[in-house]
């Protein structure tokens, strides 16, 4: 069994990321594979990084950070649902990886990234390079949405295309077979 984390990117109130967030949780917990958890950061509410002490060290200060360290611990692999903001990634989910160091290396990441024309491919590209320096293995299948907004309903549901699924069902396999394959690099 995995433990799957699902880290939102953005915190933003009015957010229409919200409808993607439960879309793809909902599509991981249908696996047998996963025990799938959302990790969102409006509601985790961690502070601009405030720790006293470099984060490899664990020396953790505050219980923000000693809670957000247990969840991030526990997990065998990530996906993050990432935001576009002005071509690069959000603040929040930067500083949210910024707090710890440890408790993300040697597993699996990976992306379902939206925005307008690029569909977060640029904020994607951007976060790659902050995970792999963590240690972190980002997965070469990823789902990008285009112009998202138009996938969501009057109701708020976010209605995914058959490429859009085909594409999470291949990211989720990818996360699944990587965080078997680091377990021992974990230990």
């Amino acid at each position: 069994m995995t433990n799957l984390k699902i880290i939102t990117s953005t915190t933003r109130p009015g957010r229409a990321g919200t409808a993607i967030e439960k879309w793809i949780t909902s599509v991981a917990k249908s696996k047998p594979g996963f025990n799938t958890e959302l990790l969102d950061l409006s509601v985790i509410n961690l502070p601009f990084m405030d720790e006293p002490h470099h984060p490899r060290l664990q020396k953790y200060q505050h219980e923000h950070t000693k809670k957000w360290s247990a969840a991030i611990n526990e997990a065998d692999a990530f996906l993050i649902v990432l935001a576009e903001y002005n071509f690069a990634f959000p603040a929040p989910i930067k500083n949210a990886l910024d707090f710890l160091f440890n408790e993300w290396m040697y597993k699996p990441v990976g992306f379902v990234s939206y925005g307008g024309v690029s569909g977060g491919l640029r904020s994607t590209q951007m976060l790659k390079q902050v995970v792999t320096t963590m240690s972190m293995v980002p997965v070469s299948a990823q789902v990008n949405i285009p112009f998202f907004a138009k996938l969501i309903d009057d109701n708020g549901v976010f209605q995914a295309n058959d490429v859009i699924i085909k594409s999470a069902e291949n990211t989720l396999a990818e996360l699944q077979k990587w965080s078997e394959a680091l377990k021992a690099m974990r230990k």
